[in-house]
């Protein structure tokens, strides 16, 4: 029963540290740094240009489609390195939950297809 007090007593630790060093260090720094605020300063600075137009650019929402589907296949990849490495000690068993795992992704890709979201359309 010691050892796992023991086990939460540590956990605890690293979460008051977690949250404690970071609060110190931005409380230390905004009390040691000047504050001399002015109108030059509060400016918007683009590499030393004068801002013209718009802060907000409106991108296409195809951008987000592309970024979302990279991920998931990215993810993908990360999931299938450690079971290709491990794959002969796993066995059988988790080649098949590989296999259901794969296809449910290209029943995504599939989907993704067949609903044009792949397809750019330049308006």
């Amino acid at each position: 029963m010691e050892r796992y007090i023991n086990n939460y007593v540590i956990v605890t630790i690293f979460i008051l540290l977690g949250i404690l060093l970071p609060v110190v260090a931005l409380a230390v720094g905004r009390l040691l740094r000047p504050y001399k605020p002015n109108d030059e300063k509060k400016t918007t600075y683009e590499s030393g240009n004068e801002p013209v137009g718009e802060g907000q650019v409106r991108f296409n929402v195809r951008y987000y489609l592309f970024a979302l589907m990279f991920v998931v296949f990215d993810v993908e990849t990360v999931f299938l390195y450690p079971w290709a490495v491990a794959y002969k000690k796993l066995g059988l068993f988790v080649l098949v939950e590989m296999a259901i795992f794969t296809g449910l992704l290209l029943i995504g890709l599939l989907y993704a297809w067949k609903k044009k979201v792949l397809k750019w359309n330049s308006i």
